[in-house]
Order: C-alpha cells, then sequence, then structure tokens
C-alpha cells in the first residue's frame, strides 16, 4: 500500500466522521468546494454563468451538484456527470419520540431504508441532523446539529433470555425493541420537553423556538485502517459516502477543473428510500441544473437536446464483495473481490444500467488509467438491488453505466472494503473527467 493510497482513505475516513448525516455530508462538500473557488448558486435567482467557471447548488440542505462550465461548446461535447447519494439506511428519531417507564427514557425511532438492525444494537450512537426553530423575528430558520459523544444505546438481549439467538439470529420487533436508552429519571422531573431541551443547549437556541426536527441515529465510532497489512479500512456510511468522496478527489485537482469539458457531480438524498422526492433522483434536481446549465451558457432548445445525447454519466454506488463465510449468497462465476477494482454492476432487467457500449466505455476509462475492473452480477435467485442510475438515465436519455467498490456487510452500521480499491476508482473516474 502505497502513502498516496493511505492519504486517500485517511481523508475519506475523516470525510466521513465529519459527515453523520446527509446533511453534514453536503456540509463537508461544500467546505471543500470552496476550497477550489467554486460558487454558490440560489435556484430562486438567475443565473449568469461564464465558461470554466466554478458552481454548486444545494437543494434542502442535503442534496448537491457542483459543475464545472466547460470552454468547449456544451451541444458538441454534451456533459459529463457523476451520480452518487449522500444518505445511507438507519434509524430516524419520531416526531413525539420521548417514552418514560421504570424509570428510563428512551427515543421512538422509525427504520429509514434497509439497515442490518442488529447491527445497531451495543454500539455507542449518538443524534446528528436538522433542526428548524423559530427566530425571534418570527421567521423559520434551520441549523444542523450533532452530538459529538455517545448519548444512545441499544443494549442486547442477554443470551439466557434469548437462547436460540445464534442459531435463529436476532430479530427486532420495530416497533418494541428499538427505541433507544438515552436517560435514566425520577417519573416527576421527566419533562415533555426533554429532547426539545437537549437539543435546545446544543445549538444554543430556546427549547421553546424549536419546531421540528431531522436527526439520524449515527454511531461514534470513528474510521479505522484494519487488517495485517492495514489494507482494509471500515466506517459507517460507506454505502454511499465513499464513492462521493471518489468523486470529489476525482474532480477537485486542477488538470480536471481545467479541461475544457461540462462536468457535473450530482449527490442526491433519499436513494436508500426510492428517490422520490424533491431532492430525490427521480425528482426534478438534475434536470433542472442540467438545463439551466444550457439556458446560461446560450445553448438552445436543440442545442440542449444534442448536448443530452452526447452526455454519459458514471452511476457509483457500493458493490457486494465476495465473503468466503457465505459463498451460497454470490453468483459462481462473479465473485468480486476487495482490491481488486472498481466493480461494473450488471442486470438483465435493468436494475442496472449497464449496457455493452457504456461497459465498453469505463473498460476504457480504467485501462487507460491503468485500473483493474471486475464485473458483478447477482444471484438470479436473489432479487437485486438498484441505484440512481435507472431513474436518472430514463429520465434525461443519457447513456450510464454502474459502477462501484467492492465492500462487505453493506447497509451495517460498520462496513468494510479495500483501501486499494478507493485509489483506483479516484483514478478511473478523473479519466472519465478529462476524456475527449
Amino acid at each position: 500500500m502505497t502513502a498516496q493510497l493511505q492519504l486517500q482513505v485517511k481523508d475519506l475516513l475523516q470525510f466521513i466522521d465529519n459527515s453523520p448525516s446527509p446533511f453534514h455530508a453536503v456540509r463537508s462538500m461544500e467546505q471543500r468546494l470552496m476550497q477550489f473557488d467554486f460558487k454558490l448558486l440560489d435556484e430562486k435567482q438567475k443565473w449568469k454563468l461564464n465558461p470554466a467557471g466554478r458552481y454548486y447548488v444545494v437543494r434542502d440542505d442535503s442534496s448537491i451538484i457542483f459543475f464545472v462550465t466547460g470552454e468547449k461548446p456544451l451541444s458538441e461535447t454534451g456533459y459529463k456527470i457523476l451520480g452518487a447519494h449522500t444518505d445511507s439506511p438507519g434509524l430516524k428519531i419520531k416526531p413525539n419520540p420521548v417514552n418514560s417507564s421504570n424509570g428510563l427514557i428512551r427515543l421512538g425511532v422509525e427504520v429509514y431504508g434497509g439497515p442490518i438492525l442488529a447491527t445497531f444494537t451495543d454500539r455507542d450512537l449518538s443524534l446528528a441532523g436538522r433542526i428548524s426553530y423559530k427566530t425571534s423575528a418570527g421567521e423559520i430558520a434551520s441549523q444542523l446539529v450533532s452530538f459529538d459523544q455517545s448519548i444512545l444505546r441499544l443494549p442486547n438481549l442477554a443470551i439466557h433470555m434469548n437462547r436460540k439467538v445464534n442459531e435463529e439470529g436476532l430479530k427486532l420487533d420495530k416497533q418494541n425493541e428499538l427505541p433507544l436508552i438515552i436517560s435514566a429519571a425520577v417519573e416527576e422531573q421527566i419533562s415533555s420537553q426533554f429532547l426539545y431541551e437537549l437539543l435546545g443547549n446544543a445549538c444554543g437556541i430556546n427549547a421553546a423556538q424549536i419546531l421540528s426536527w431531522e436527526l439520524n441515529v449515527y454511531d461514534t465510532q470513528k474510521g479505522a485502517f484494519w487488517g495485517d497489512e492495514q489494507q482494509f479500512y471500515a466506517n459507517s456510511q460507506l454505502d454511499n459516502l465513499a464513492s462521493c468522496h471518489a468523486g470529489l478527489q476525482a474532480l477537485l485537482n486542477e488538470t480536471t477543473l481545467q479541461s475544457g469539458n461540462t462536468l457535473v457531480c450530482a449527490f442526491f438524498d433519499h436513494e436508500e428510500i426510492g428517490s422520490e422526492s424533491t431532492k430525490g433522483a427521480n425528482g426534478s434536481l438534475l434536470p433542472d441544473i442540467l438545463q439551466r446549465i444550457a439556458l446560461a451558457m446560450d445553448v438552445d432548445t436543440e442545442g440542449y437536446q444534442c448536448a443530452l445525447a452526447r452526455s454519459f454519466m458514471i452511476s457509483a454506488d457500493m458493490a457486494h464483495a465476495y465473503q468466503p463465510n457465505f459463498p451460497s449468497a454470490f453468483e459462481p462465476e462473479h465473485k468480486i473481490m476487495v482490491n481488486k477494482g472498481p466493480v461494473i454492476k450488471v442486470n438483465a432487467n435493468h436494475r442496472y444500467t449497464s449496457e455493452s457500449i457504456s461497459i465498453a466505455r469505463f473498460i476504457q476509462w480504467c485501462e487507460l488509467a491503468e485500473v483493474p475492473y471486475q464485473k458483478y452480477s447477482h444471484r438470479t435467485d436473489i432479487p437485486c438491488g438498484s441505484t440512481i442510475g435507472p431513474m436518472t438515465s430514463a429520465k434525461l436519455g443519457i447513456r450510464t453505466v454502474d459502477v462501484g467498490n467492492p465492500m462487505w456487510a453493506m447497509h451495517s452500521i460498520r462496513e468494510s472494503a479495500g483501501v486499494e480499491d478507493h485509489g483506483h476508482m479516484i483514478n478511473a473516474l478523473h479519466c472519465f473527467f478529462n476524456a475527449k
């Protein structure tokens, strides 16, 4: 493992540690974009864009699109687009979550997406997200909030009371067995405003001003390298912040920024629940931004359609690495391995967008980058997941390939992947952005 690879993954782990919710992930990306002189655009205002300009748009704090306007004619080059998502499956706090019984205060949660619920037990958990409140002037404002220390826990039931847990697995009733312990208190001391007061103290806002929240439960354990030669790494939210980070790293260097191409990174919230929202990949966000880029660059309607026809999109989402303890879960001839390069994901029913031409083009970029690649197909007798690729390519008519780095324990609160693969993906995306 080279020093550069180690630095790239160390930066990835720090990026994830600073991003315990999609809101924080977007803020982390904004901070990096500003270091490269990207300018924030307001969707409510008319845009004036310059060739070779660097811009970004945030919708509702947790979806972000950043782009570089090309010096080459857009109708002749099209857009080079990387798509990924900022959200991860997990637990979210309900609107009226506080439950007090037997001297303990618990917070009620709702399951978001498809997490492996058992992995949330016996972890050092905390809260992060966004609150909305009324200012002293009577206006509605929002603020990010995060508790760095562990304040929540989901203790497991002792094996003495669950004798078959090792034979049948840990099964948690979503309604009754997921509330998280946060405090011990005497009944008469418990306030109905308990969580409001906790959030108010964390934000420096009067609890009475807080109106609503969107709070993720997250694991406070920091990311780490592991393995006898530290060739692997582990953290939460690798699916899919690792892809977002690879895209950032590939775009944010002066060679790419000055390529003359029109480059777009679109990172959406709500992928894990189907992307049907104002800021999801199946909404209007990406079409809106692409069209406004064209309009601001004086490209007419027909020129815009030409640009779409010449465009290419990479949908980057993590892939299922072979785990030798569970060989029956994998297609025998499609075992993708950690640290063996990016994965091209293929599905006959178009759960992934990859087809022969888009596959060939991605292979070409891997070869130019001297990066190994792998091909993945799901077992035929197990339902296949999907990505933002099919919905965005269908909406825009853009040729797309679905790729991702191999990882273990997808949708666990603690996921793992290979150090070399992250560098490989950055290099492959770098070639894509710089291709003529």
